[in-house]
């Protein structure tokens, strides 16, 4: 066997930090092959029932929570679901920025059916995550088929603007994901900035029912 004198180790290793130094160098200036550019706020997965998301949409989310128990047929359809159930929770300073008058039709008794159309725009029997919203194009709720869009930051007036990783939904951004896993059933509620149904909804407000309704 060979075996390198003591001599000769100082120039050994200085050809392996030159190395080392080049192989460095060299990955960082290469973009990893795979790169999942998809960001969103927060995700958090949690083991437990579906009965702890109603509960934690109930707590953290109290108007959103009020709006889907309005609407009987959209609650049993959720608690019925094979494969869980996704929620898409307006936060309370989306309901605040609606303003007044706009709350105080939710709240409406006239307006009961335009509420429960809201509720069930806000509701999948099926679980969807954050990255199938983000690379859907849409989705089909329990009110209609609602589109998604990859978010944009930066730009002037709308253009020039570039993907943050983000989505949204109707114009409504996905700000929290929470999941809630108990073995048989993912049920995963997004936490929204604003509510994702047709703003067209609020042309009926204040009627007895909404035109072409059953």
């Amino acid at each position: 066997m060979t075996m390198l004198s003591t001599a000769h180790l100082p120039v050994c290793i200085i050809l392996s930090c030159s190395l080392f130094l080049q192989l460095t160098a060299a990955f960082q200036s290469s973009p990893p092959r795979f790169h999942n550019t998809h960001k969103f706020n927060d995700r958090v997965v949690l083991s437990s029932s579906a009965t702890d998301a109603e509960d934690h949409i109930a707590k953290n989310f109290p108007t959103c929570s009020d709006i889907l128990f309005r609407n009987n047929d959209v609650m049993k359809k959720i608690s019925k679901a094979d494969e869980g159930f996704t929620i898409f929770a307006p936060n309370e300073a989306a309901f605040k920025a609606l303003g007044d008058k706009k709350k105080e039709q939710i709240e409406d008794v006239r307006n009961e059916e335009m509420v429960e159309k809201i509720a069930a725009y806000h509701c999948i029997t099926e679980p969807v995550t954050a990255d199938q919203l983000f690379n859907s194009g849409g989705v089909v709720t329990l009110g209609g088929e609602v589109p998604a869009e990859r978010s944009v930051s930066g730009g002037f007036l709308g253009v020039g603007g570039r993907e943050d990783g983000g989505v949204t939904l109707n114009g409504s951004k996905v700000v929290n994901t929470f999941e809630f896993d108990d073995g048989d059933k993912t049920c995963i509620v997004h936490e929204m900035d604003d509510l994702i149904s047709p703003t067209i909804l609020w042309r009926y407000a204040d009627q007895l029912r909404i035109p072409g309704s059953t």
